[in-house]
């Protein structure tokens, strides 16, 4: 399904929505990663995907240590990073959140443990909720070696703990470049909290983050209009 960005009205938009599942609603309790990156200076990117790039965007620009998350795409060419053409679900592109961390605040292995307790369900293959597709599918695309060395260990771990009710079907693709989404899409939950797709899809995950990770949680969220695409 395409999320749409014109204003209904509740009770039309109501109908017009499936109900998230039980782990979007809940989140998850999950352990840390057992292995995670050494750095601790510096500033990081990091690229996650998990359904409509608002929430997910949203769950990250609330993490202490973020000091940015471009919503955009991932995992296709540069002339078909645009909403329209991604929508049709044949370019490769993955809707994405670029986030931009201080590693000595908040680790990469602690934005994965976020990104597969709130951020998404990652035992949902090619859909997330009510959208349907490969755009909306769950992966991680690493800026390194290490970043992609992580994910995969951390994945291994939690399926070993056998902690969801299914697979985690999470992909890992590098070497894949991330492309700034259209401006109407950046900082969308903020802008639009009362937005139907927002309260019944993504809200769920802002309490979730606040109540699993209190001392990763900020109230005040880092926004794109403030920080800019290119932070």
């Amino acid at each position: 399904m395409k999320h749409r960005v014109t204003f209904l009205s509740f009770a039309v938009a109501a109908s017009a929505f499936i109900a998230p599942n039980a782990l979007a609603q809940e989140g998850l309790a999950i352990p840390a990663p057992a292995l995670d990156e050494t750095a601790t200076t510096g500033k990081e990117t990091a690229v996650f995907a998990g359904g409509c790039f608002w929430g997910v965007q949203g769950v990250f620009q609330r993490v202490d240590g973020v000091s940015n998350a471009v919503s955009g795409y991932a995992g296709g060419a540069r002339n078909t990073a645009h909403y329209e053409m991604v929508g049709n679900g044949n370019t490769g592109h993955a809707e994405a959140v670029r986030v931009t961390f201080d590693p000595a605040r908040v680790s990469y292995g602690k934005l994965l443990q976020i990104y597969f307790s709130v951020a998404h369900d990652p035992t949902e293959l090619n859909r997330q909720g009510p959208d349907v597709g490969p755009q909306y599918r769950s992966t991680v695309f690493p800026a390194s070696d290490e970043q992609a060395r992580i994910a995969k260990a951390y994945i291994d771990q939690l399926n070993k703990a056998h902690l969801y009710e299914a697979a985690i079907v999470t992909t890992i693709e590098p070497g894949k470049a991330f492309y700034p989404a259209e401006d109407y899409h950046q900082d969308f939950l903020t802008n639009n909290p009362t937005y139907p797709y927002i309260v019944y899809n993504d809200m769920p995950k802002i309490e979730n983050l606040k109540r699993l990770f209190p001392a990763s949680f900020r109230a005040n969220p880092v926004l794109v209009a403030k920080a800019g695409i290119d932070e």
